[in-house]
């Protein structure tokens, strides 16, 4: 799987695959991480890539012609390039993007900066577009980041057991349990004592049940989808 960052400020992304899993994953070719500025397309003297609002409006935003020439030069050397504007106009990216996503050959994150992206660049180019939450920040460096993470982490060879991806949380729509580790008493607090007993098939349970009632406490709208299923998970 190939990541192109198309990024006024490659320098904000490129530590993140310096260490850990992804740079493990990058030096054993599973992914690969590439970088592409819209200033290098600049075609004005003074190397411009913002300006001022039609219409009017605070702050500047990303002109649409070096984004246009990045983005062309990266199709013309991969026609199927999936193309990906992070926004906060857009839907929530959930687990089930990162795992569709994953089967992909070559992503595209195009970081807006400023007030953002000439809406026309974002009509021509993109094959989805995806909030990471209700806020703003400054820049889309951060959200393509996250969703390269959550993307890369369900492509196979990436994690070192991949069988953790099957008790993660939001996997049908349950938050994982608690988990814990040596000491079994830490603080005066002891880990349940249940996990204690070796007994796997009731430890399952269990933890089924506590992913539950967390799902149920913090998040009401992935417990109702779970209702919806026709089941009732009250205790």
């Amino acid at each position: 799987m190939k990541f192109t960052f198309v990024t006024l400020f490659p320098n904000l992304i490129e530590p993140y695959f310096k260490d850990s899993i992804l740079k493990i994953a990058t030096q054993k070719g599973v992914i690969e991480i590439d970088f592409v500025n819209p200033r290098d397309f600049t075609k004005n003297r003074h190397n411009r890539v913002d300006d001022t609002l039609i219409g009017g409006g605070a702050g500047m935003l990303m002109m649409p012609q070096p984004l246009d020439d990045a983005i062309k030069y990266i199709k013309k050397q991969d026609p199927k390039a999936y193309i990906i504007f992070p926004t906060p106009s857009a839907k929530l990216f959930k687990q089930k993007d990162a795992k569709r996503l994953s089967k992909k050959e070559h992503i595209v994150f195009v970081s807006g900066r400023y007030e953002g992206i000439d809406e026309r660049v974002i009509e021509i180019y993109a094959n989805e577009v995806f909030s990471i939450g209700d806020y703003i920040l400054t820049g889309g460096e951060l959200p393509s980041l996250v969703m390269c993470d959550a993307i890369s982490r369900n492509i196979p060879k990436v994690l070192g057991n991949s069988s953790s991806l099957e008790v993660e949380s939001y996997e049908d729509h349950l938050l994982e349990a608690p988990s814990f580790t040596k000491p079994n008493i830490f603080e005066k607090n002891s880990v349940i004592k249940e996990f204690l007993k070796g007994n796997h098939a009731k430890i399952a349970t269990l933890k089924y049940d506590l992913s539950l009632l967390k799902t149920k406490y913090h998040r009401t709208d992935l417990y109702r989808k779970l209702k919806t299923k026709g089941k009732d998970y009250e205790k």
